[in-house]
């Protein structure tokens, strides 16, 4: 199956929106917004959210063989699970928020925690018509501009949209999994 840069873009905004929903809190975290704590953000989940499919990819392509006769299956219940867990986060607003830290031990954990999912869509790419590099440059930018704005967001507004977005991006998920496996077992795709 082809997946459209429109696809990607939906998807990559998807996948953003847990690193944009911390991002959100590390903003309400500060008192003083610097372009720095912007910038931070966006790198290190920008920089993560593109590592993690390549590497899920990686792993996807290794076992292609083994797996092609149910991988829109695994696609479905990759995304799937992923999505409702996002939904299921978006429903429990009551996290603790972010200390204001930006040093790497903290940052490293955060866009580590954020960025699994993107590593269970990397295995499923492995699967689809997917140029890898132009696929994870748009996942790793569209990050990076979320969460750079999140940061802002935070600071400005608070908690108010951190469960929206968690709540949007389980439903793209969910979305683009059903989208695959309707595809292929109506369409042959």
């Amino acid at each position: 199956m082809y997946v459209s840069l429109i696809e990607l873009l939906i998807l990559a905004i998807g996948l953003s929106m847990d690193a944009f929903a911390v991002s959100i809190c590390k903003g309400l975290s500060v008192r003083k917004l610097l372009p720095r704590h912007m910038l931070i953000c966006g790198l290190y989940f920008g920089g993560f959210q593109a590592l993690m499919p390549f590497l899920g990819w990686l792993l996807g392509v290794r076992f292609q063989a083994l797996i092609a006769n149910v991988d829109h299956w695994i696609a479905f219940i990759l995304l799937g699970t992923i999505g409702f867990n996002m939904i299921r986060e978006a429903r429990c607003p009551d996290e603790e928020l972010p200390a204001p830290d930006f040093g790497l031990k903290s940052m490293l954990a955060l866009a580590v925690a954020t960025s699994i999912d993107a590593l269970a869509v990397g295995v499923t790419f492995a699967f689809l018509s997917v140029r890898i590099l132009p696929a994870i440059s748009l996942i790793g930018l569209t990050t990076f501009v979320c969460s750079a704005a999140g940061v802002k967001i935070g600071n400005l507004f608070g908690l108010k949209y951190k469960s929206r977005a968690e709540l949007f991006g389980g439903v793209v998920l969910i979305a683009i999994g059903l989208k695959i496996l309707i595809e292929h077992l109506f369409f042959g795709g």
